[in-house]
């Protein structure tokens, strides 16, 4: 397929454009470059350098969108581009429901006037908000009511793709589309030359081998009295890679279909480990991958943080037959730190 990806060049992005160009599709990368890396680009166009457009824009720019999806056939859309710092939607929350959630009103209306008829949305756990232990592991039936505009524009951005594929349907337009709500993304390309690089860094894993490099003093541990085995908080980790084979498959898999019948619950998968891994089960990891030691400050709890979440990915197992395949917590902490001894200040910057 001709593919469009929003957000090509930031993390889970790179990661999934590589995997469609190793599966054979035509890619059109779109960043604006903000939080992403042209050098992600350039490794990825090494994959296929005929089957990968890369263009600098924005996702707000509705005559642009439109026109790379009229300019090159494409057939299906994978929405990554969006902010995604909780902390920094509570600061400036009209930032993420303008960047997040009215482009994608935008790329939706794009998609309508190219005919695109596939869409797979990079949505978050986010959505699901405070969670009861009854209600883990998480599943897709779970009540979504996000507590951070981060979560906020996510769910809403569903909302909109939902009722848009509604008047689709009404109009017999043939549209399907998926909601892909992933936990904590971890790792690095296998091959070793994509890799994870945000500024600021605040994933506990990246953050962790930073402390390994020398390039932070200490780690912190926020609460050591959660009720789970070793006292810290538990979160389920999937590696990148499966999540991008998981986008490929579900783009794959949705078919547009011609009907009106509205469809009993929303299209949604939960992709995540199924099981967790606690903060001290990290730690300790990264110290027998890197061989270093590793400086750990116990500090208070931080407000808001469960003591436990994972995912219950058996939907799109039973549906797509897509599972994670690297859920040794060695081998995903081994991936993003062999990616990072050779980029130790990240990707070249241009």
């Amino acid at each position: 397929m001709n593919i469009l990806v929003t957000g090509a060049a930031g993390y889970i992005g790179s990661h999934a454009t590589a995997r469609l160009l190793r599966e054979g599709h035509t890619v059109v990368g779109l960043d604006n470059l903000f939080r992403g890396h042209r050098a992600s680009m350039d490794i990825c166009r090494r994959i296929a350098p005929d089957r990968l457009h890369f263009v600098v824009g924005d996702i707000c720019d509705v005559a642009l969108l439109t026109r790379l999806m009229h300019d090159h056939h494409i057939e299906g859309v994978m929405h990554f581009a969006a902010l995604a710092y909780v902390g920094e939607s509570v600061t400036q929350p009209l930032r993420y429901f303008r960047n997040n959630t009215a482009a994608t009103i935008g790329l939706l209306e794009a998609i309508d006037a190219a005919g695109v008829g596939r869409l797979v949305f990079s949505s978050s756990c986010s959505t699901y908000g405070e969670l009861r232990s009854d209600q883990i592991p998480v599943a897709e039936t779970c009540p979504q009511s996000t507590m951070s505009p981060y979560g906020r524009s996510k769910l809403q951005c569903e909302d909109i793709i939902e009722d848009f594929a509604q008047g689709q349907r009404c109009s017999r337009k043939p549209f399907a589309w998926r909601a892909l709500r992933y936990f904590n993304v971890a790792g690095c390309d296998q091959a070793g030359e994509l890799g994870e690089d945000h500024t600021p860094e605040t994933h506990l894993i990246p953050v962790v081998l930073q402390a390994a490099l020398g390039q932070r003093e200490s780690i912190s541990i926020f609460g050591t009295d959660y009720p789970t085995p070793d006292g810290t908080c538990i979160r389920d980790y999937v590696h990148v890679g499966d999540l991008a084979a998981a986008h490929a498959t579900v783009m794959k898999a949705i078919a547009p279909a011609d009907s009106t019948e509205t469809p009993k619950a929303r299209p949604a998968y939960n992709l995540g480990n199924g099981k967790g891994y606690s903060v001290r089960q990290i730690i300790d990891a990264a110290k027998r991958v890197t061989g270093r030691p590793i400086k750990v400050v116990e500090a208070p709890r931080r407000a808001g943080d469960p003591p436990l979440v994972f995912a219950d990915s058996s939907k799109i197992r039973r549906e797509l037959g897509w599972s994670a395949k690297v859920t040794d917590l060695d081998e995903i902490i081994g991936s993003a730190w062999r990616w990072m001894l050779t980029n130790p200040h990240g990707y070249p910057k241009p």
